[in-house]
């Protein structure tokens, strides 16, 4: 399992940061999952330097989770990373690989 905080944040330069990846859950248990997180997902739209934060089912693979977050700066993701998900969250992963991701510039797509 690879999760962002295991790979280290290093010391960056303060800028946007994009947390991207994807969580494995057993496909039956998947809405139930995604139900529990409403409260996560609210909770983090409205902290302070959240500037997106979406979990979401795949359209193709039934026990897949995108994560996507878009933070102002390192220091407002690492004040909201107290109120992570709980143990009963944790769980139910069965395997993740989400990555932190140090944007150097912003533009139209």
């Amino acid at each position: 399992m690879r999760i962002a905080d295991s790979v280290g944040a290093g010391p960056y330069d303060d800028g946007m940061i994009i947390i991207s990846g994807r969580l494995a859950v057993d496909p039956g248990d998947r809405d139930a999952y995604l139900r529990g997180c409403s409260g996560v997902v609210e909770q983090a739209r409205a902290f302070p330097g959240c500037l997106d934060f979406a979990l979401g089912a795949d359209l193709i693979d039934a026990g897949r989770i995108n994560v996507y977050e878009r933070w102002e700066s390192e220091e407002a993701l690492e004040a909201f990373r107290g109120s992570g998900p709980d143990e009963g969250r944790t769980v139910a992963i069965l395997d993740a690989e989400v990555l932190r991701y140090h944007v150097s510039g912003v533009g139209p797509a």
